[in-house]
């Protein structure tokens, strides 16, 4: 079993730039891929990055260029760096972990908030 905690999530003016970080309860990144989903009221949720056991990462094109998904694996803690926020960029952030061949996981979402 793995616990996926999300913290950095808040209120922020558009323009402004927002730090999420997702703590695993123990080192899995060399079995999965870590994720940052999000989810807008009456939307379905979506894939805005993720990093790869190898370090590669993946973007999707409404966020590309400002944000950054990173991490530390000594602290098993997954960043993502939101930079130039949108009103658009307004939703639940989740952290996700994927594996083809072992079960994934969740974390419980942090809200994202950008006024305009």
């Amino acid at each position: 079993q793995v616990q996926l905690v999300e913290s950095g999530g808040g209120l922020v003016q558009a323009g402004g730039s927002l730090r999420l970080s997702c703590a695993a309860s123990r080192s899995i990144f060399s079995f999965y891929i870590m994720g940052w989903y999000r989810q807008a009221p009456g939307k379905q949720r979506e894939l805005v990055a993720r990093i790869f056991s190898g370090g590669s990462t993946y973007y999707a094109d409404s966020v590309k260029g400002r944000f950054t998904i990173s991490r530390e694996n000594d602290k098993s803690t997954v960043y993502l760096q939101m930079n130039s926020l949108k009103p658009d960029d307004t939703a639940v952030y989740y952290c996700n972990a994927d594996s083809p061949r072992l079960p994934s996981y969740w974390g419980q979402g942090t809200q994202v908030t950008v006024s305009s």
